[in-house]
């Protein structure tokens, strides 16, 4: 198979790790010897061998589905048909809570006593409602992330409020790195360190003062310890991107988030010749005193 146009060298790098020609030789290798193997079997097998851990030493074996998918799109790699029915290997969300609006929800500012994070940890239950409310009502939709990630459900005295959702995060905005001083071997090394506020959401019909910027705070107190727990390490510094011309931003600014630039608008990619994508406003919250100095690798953490 001959690559694509759109990634017409191999890649020196793979989901931020060292790939390059060997990288892909070996990855071929694997798949080569047992064509007969799923998507996901394959994944896990391409891990090991690559030696992919993360931070806190447990195989990424999503990032490896992920990376994957990527060699295939590029053309570099030919992936068996998936069974579940889609480009990614997941089954898509099925409508179950979230297939019609809830009723109006009207909740006071004082109740922050009934408000519930519960995180959402494998394929249970409490993951497929997370990925439904995500689906059918936010306005990005759901996608599956790779890599460390954390994920909660909001709930409240009325049920399954809303979603919220950490991840990777970004590998360059401009607004982000000036705002952290830190070089672009630091950030290579310890980007994992910074986690992206990839989804907030509340349900439609739900109405509370504060309630957003409630959520993001009580996350951001209880974000590290979960970290920690599922990965053996915490993140320092928290980072969001929020469409200039749909929001406004004001539940992070209510909860002490400090907004520090703005993106250009040229997407991952950093094309300048591609099409532009929306921009956004990038809004930053520290969870460590002296995350500048971790992050710049004047200190050390874990």
């Amino acid at each position: 198979m001959r690559p694509s146009a759109f990634q017409s060298t191999i890649p020196e790098r793979l989901l931020g790790k060292p790939f390059g020609p060997h990288g892909l030789s070996l990855v071929r290798a694997e798949l080569g010897a047992d064509p007969g193997a799923c998507r996901a079997e394959l994944a896990r097998r391409v891990c090991q061998r690559l030696n992919w851990r993360s931070p806190g030493g447990a195989y990424q074996f999503m990032s490896a589905r992920v990376g994957l998918l990527r060699l295939a799109r590029a053309g570099w790699i030919q992936l068996p048909a998936p069974r579940n029915g889609n480009g990614n290997g997941q089954p898509r969300p099925r409508a179950g809570f979230a297939q019609a609006p809830p009723a109006p929800v009207h909740l006071r500012a004082d109740w922050p006593a009934d408000l519930l994070l519960q995180r959402v940890d494998g394929k249970t239950a409490a993951s497929k409602t997370f990925n439904e409310l995500i689906e059918q009502n936010h306005y990005l939709g759901y996608t599956p992330m790779a890599g460390a990630q954390v994920r909660y459900l909001i709930g409240g005295p009325t049920g399954w409020l809303g979603a919220i959702s950490f991840g990777a995060g970004a590998w360059a905005v401009a607004a982000r790195d000036r705002y952290i001083g830190w070089s672009a071997a630091a950030r290579q090394a310890r980007l994992h360190l910074v986690l992206n506020n990839s989804r907030l959401l509340l349900a439609p019909g739900v109405r509370s003062p504060n309630l957003a910027a409630r959520v993001l705070s009580r996350c951001a107190r209880r974000l590290p310890a979960d970290f920690r727990e599922l990965y053996g390490y915490a993140p320092v510094l928290l980072e969001t991107f929020v469409e200039l011309a749909r929001f406004g931003g004001g539940c992070y600014r209510a909860a002490n988030w400090q907004c520090v630039g703005h993106t250009q608008g040229r997407g991952k990619k950093g094309s300048r010749d591609g099409p532009g994508v929306p921009r956004k406003a990038v809004w930053v919250y520290p969870l460590h005193p002296r995350f500048r100095a971790v992050l710049r690798g004047e200190a050390p953490w874990r």
